[in-house]
């Protein structure tokens, strides 16, 4: 099964996680075998919190189809709640460079309209309480990543999505 590891260090987790075989050979999984045991979807709901991390980590969807994204934070909505948001990037895209543009970018809620070709979607960024929906669709098949691009967050809030 295709995992994230979160972790507390801001890294770049798009390795496939290693897993044993019943004969204990290690195999490497990809979120494209993962997904193969998951649903097509139309509807991607995340959640998140004051952990920094998605409720969930990958998908399943269809080419051409449209797709509403729901981000809702379930943090207690206060001064002190984080905020996050979602960037879907294009297949490509290296999510560190991404996220160095991305905490420049103050007073585009930190969605860099100078790597727009990078992006597919991206939801407003929302504090504790708040949720955002957008609607997309993905044109061609493949695996494409999501993170929050709040500065610091992209380390270990992310996940794929897989197009077929």
């Amino acid at each position: 099964m295709f995992l994230l590891a979160s972790c507390t260090q801001h890294q770049n987790h798009q390795q496939p996680v290693e897993s044993k075989t019943s004969a204990g050979v290690e195999t490497m999984d990809s979120p494209a075998s993962a997904a193969a045991n998951i649903d097509f979807s139309d509807t991607l709901q995340l959640t998140t919190d004051q952990n920094m991390l998605f409720n969930k980590e990958l998908f399943k969807v269809k080419i051409g189809k449209k797709i509403v994204l729901i981000l809702k934070n379930t943090q207690a909505k206060s001064s002190m709640s984080m905020v996050h948001n979602v960037v879907i990037l294009n297949k490509g895209t290296d999510i560190a460079d991404f996220a160095e543009v991305a905490r420049k970018a103050i007073n585009e809620q930190y969605v860099p309209s100078a790597l727009a070709s990078s992006i597919i979607a991206y939801t407003k960024t929302v504090s504790g309480g708040e949720s955002d929906e957008v609607e997309f669709t993905i044109p061609q098949p493949g695996i494409y990543d999501f993170i929050c691009s709040y500065p610091g967050h992209w380390g270990t809030m992310q996940g794929k999505i897989v197009a077929e």
